[in-house]
């Protein structure tokens, strides 16, 4: 193959601008990729729980009641917990809640339904404003809490009875057991959906649950906290008012450094969350100066940590806006100088597939942009992990390999693309043509016409 010069180059890259990959621009493709992001997050909801039931592994209750000697409850049924709930007297009160907090805490088919239809959801939330009874506070909490991780209807019985404001206050409560299960209750309530998540919001649960973050605060408790804040960045249709997230990204990016795993995935979550929107949040994102961090993360072995990571770095290289490509450069380029490329050349590799392909899906999102962006992927030795993918990686990675390589010969020079071919990419590339699926024939078709464009004009 001859050898072609810089002037060469140039012209028959400007050439090139007029009828190369026509009917489509990188903008048009990034915003396919933020599609394909939608779907990855479809084929793997189950990656971060929506909400989590309380369970009485060893049948523990209120420290408070712990040292009283309180500890022991009654087998009670239904209606023998509604009549000790309805009683005047606090102790018989106590003993009916933690008797329903059990019930409801059973690992297997806890009766949710019937304990609503019995009415105990308001007599709990009754329960939570006794603020001389902590003990009665943490045993209502709890029985909400888990009654509040199960349908929508179920949560709905919950906020109905005006909970939200209830649990907020207890935020407050100066004891923790206390303030953690009313965290707990709120993640629950806030991973409902949008309509729940914003009621939360619109209370000014953020600020509070924001100020529980203390460097003396417990284990558990932080976690609670940062999962509860990462069911409020979560859900896309509609997204939460950014204003009333936005006060969370500072605190997230120093979260970003915590030790404990369990925090450090949740926080890359609600990252994730955020990210997966327009350009706008994307940049408020990398202003507060998370990206150096979450790059450094692509090299945990911790696949709980990773894969938030990788999906939250894909987004921000993923963009959406047609209004904002200075934006979008900006933000890729803080991706590729914080050395993700070299992060994602190893992911291409890993051998858990669902890794393999987001980072062969991010990378299709840095292949869609400019010239200098695509050389440092030249310069990274990424395209010989891409070739490797797009021979031996399962179909749906070799899919985001084939967006990749299309991609770059959509943007890049024709010296570029030299470097590509002499690595005989087309074999595997064009074994794809056999695929059954359409749209992936079409993208290694557009692919091959743009290298054809290319050496018909040389």
């Amino acid at each position: 193959m001859p050898l072609i010069t810089q002037d060469e180059n140039n012209a028959v890259a400007t050439r090139l601008q007029s009828f190369k990959n026509m009917g489509k621009n990188v903008d048009e493709m990034r915003r396919r990729r933020n599609e394909v992001n939608v779907e990855l997050r479809k084929a793997r909801k189950d990656d971060q729980l929506l909400k989590r039931r309380n369970i009485s592994v060893d049948d523990a209750g209120s420290p408070l009641q712990e040292n009283n000697g309180q500890t022991n409850a009654p087998i009670m049924s239904i209606q023998q917990i509604m009549e000790g709930m309805d009683s005047s007297d606090e102790t018989k009160q106590l003993t009916a809640t933690q008797a329903a907090r059990k019930t409801l805490s059973r690992e297997r088919n806890p009766p949710i339904d019937a304990m609503i239809e019995s009415g105990i959801v308001p007599k709990c939330v009754c329960f939570l404003t006794h603020y001389q009874n902590p003990s009665l506070q943490f045993e209502a909490s709890w029985a909400l809490t888990n009654i509040a991780s199960g349908t929508t209807e179920q949560t709905n019985a919950v906020v109905q009875q005006g909970a939200v404001p209830k649990f907020i206050n207890l935020l407050a409560s100066p004891y923790m057991h206390v303030a953690e299960q009313a965290v707990w209750a709120l993640g629950n309530i806030a991973g409902d959906g949008p309509v729940a998540r914003d009621l939360v919001l619109s209370l000014d649960a953020l600020p509070a649950l924001i100020g529980l973050i203390k460097p003396d605060t417990n284990e558990s408790l932080m976690r609670n906290i940062v999962w509860t804040l990462s069911n409020l960045c979560r859900n896309k249709n509609p997204p939460p008012p950014f204003d009333c997230i936005k006060p969370c990204l500072p605190v997230l990016n120093k979260l970003l450094y915590c030790q404990d795993k369990d925090v450090l995935a949740d926080a890359c979550w609600a990252l994730s969350y955020v990210t997966d929107g327009s350009n706008d949040k994307i940049q408020a994102v990398v202003d507060n100066g998370v990206v150096p961090r979450l790059v450094e993360l692509l090299g945990m072995e911790e696949v709980g940590v990773l894969t938030p990571a990788l999906r939250a770095v894909g987004n921000i290289v993923t963009g959406n806006d047609l209004q904002a490509k200075l934006s979008l450069v900006f933000q890729t380029d803080s991706i590729i100088h914080a050395g993700a490329l070299s992060k994602l050349s190893y992911l291409l590799k890993h051998p858990r597939s669902n890794i393999m392909k987001e980072a062969a899906w991010t990378v299709s999102n840095i292949t869609a942009g400019n010239v200098d962006q695509i050389q440092h992927v030249v310069n990274s030795g990424l395209l010989q992990p891409l070739i490797d993918v797009l021979s031996s990686g399962d179909f749906k990675s070799q899919k985001e390999a084939a967006w990749a390589v299309t991609n770059y010969t959509s943007g890049s020079s024709p010296h570029q693309l030299v470097v590509l071919l002499q690595l005989d990419i087309l074999k595997p590339f064009c074994n794809l043509l056999d695929s059954k699926d359409g749209k992936t024939v079409q993208v290694v078709l557009d692919g091959v016409s743009n290298i054809l464009q290319v050496f018909f004009h040389i």
